[in-house]
């Protein structure tokens, strides 16, 4: 009986298009091909403000990833406050600065693994925030940075 309900319940989950990470929110799908919105805050070593943007190691690995994706990034520059709340909102994909694994938003906001290996970070183990719940692109994204900063 038991593996009659079992065998029953796989083959009605197969016919559905159900994957896993997913995006409730869709944000992997939004930005692919399209318009990656990044918060950004200005952490000396990572991020550093510029003569027409912004400029440093988080800001590039964030340009090579949206390459992946074949999108754009656009720049948001702010307090990590404002940053969470837009992101919290829907009007950011993704946040970058000074933000670690000790980082206070982890109720408002979802993060990366932490990665020490990001030039700049200084032995601070750099996070990146992505809107809660958001886990196809926080898959997507980790995986770029393991490939570029490794685990």
């Amino acid at each position: 009986m038991v593996v009659a309900i079992s065998v029953a319940l796989a083959v009605s989950l197969a016919g559905c298009s159900l994957s896993v990470p997913s995006d409730p929110e869709g944000t992997l799908a939004h930005v692919t091909g399209g318009e990656l919105r990044v918060g950004v805050t200005i952490e000396p070593g990572l991020v550093d403000p510029g003569g027409s943007g912004v400029s440093g190691p988080l800001v590039d690995l964030v340009q090579d990833f949206s390459a992946t994706i074949h999108t754009e990034p656009e720049w948001t520059i702010g307090s990590e406050e404002t940053l969470v709340g837009l992101l919290e909102d829907g009007e950011l994909d993704l946040l970058i600065g000074g933000f670690t694994d000790k980082s206070p938003w982890t109720d408002r906001a979802g993060m990366t693994r932490g990665y020490q290996e990001i030039d700049g970070a200084d032995g601070r183990s750099v996070v990146l925030l992505v809107p809660l719940g958001e886990n196809a692109f926080l898959t997507k994204l980790e995986s770029f940075l393991d490939d570029e900063v490794g685990p």
